[in-house]
């Protein structure tokens, strides 16, 4: 006896499936910078929020573990990508700073040809309901895991 579809799992491996394989090409674009995807949207993360950017920002913008964060950043420091600068205001408090080298790798990877080249597939009004569809989806998520909205630049 054959078990009913369901669809929306289908539609959650579908999505899966999509998300894996945009990241695939976009690893592909940025390995020619010796960057990685993660590593990228940590430079995107630090140039979105600015120069007052601490660890807690970047995890929260990037939906990401604290500690996991923090490891991210440093091995980015040791690759001299990023710098870590103790806040004058408040001693224990750490700011994030893009290096002369971090500062070339986010322009670098802030090309994302891999993202318009798949992306050109949709129409305008196609993004449009992908969209609106992916901010509901993503919305009704956070409300499952009781996280509050995400800040999106």
């Amino acid at each position: 006896m054959d078990l009913p579809k369901d669809q929306d799992h289908e539609l959650w491996v579908l999505l899966a499936q999509a998300r894996e394989a945009m990241h695939k090409a976009r690893q592909k674009e940025l390995i020619k910078y010796d960057l990685s995807p993660r590593q990228s949207a940590v430079l995107f993360a630090i140039q979105a929020i600015g120069d007052g950017a601490t660890l807690t920002d970047i995890a929260r913008l990037l939906f990401r573990e604290l500690h996991s964060t923090s490891e991210l950043l440093a091995r980015m420091e040791k690759e001299g990508l990023i710098e870590k600068v103790k806040d004058i205001k408040k001693g224990s408090r750490i700011r994030i700073t893009l290096t002369k080298k971090g500062q070339e790798a986010y322009k670098q990877s802030s090309k994302r040809e891999s993202i318009r080249e798949i992306m050109s597939c949709l129409s305008e009004e196609e993004r449009q309901q992908l969209w609106s569809s992916l901010k509901k989806i993503r919305s009704r998520a956070l409300q499952l895991v009781m996280v509050r909205e995400l800040p999106f630049p």
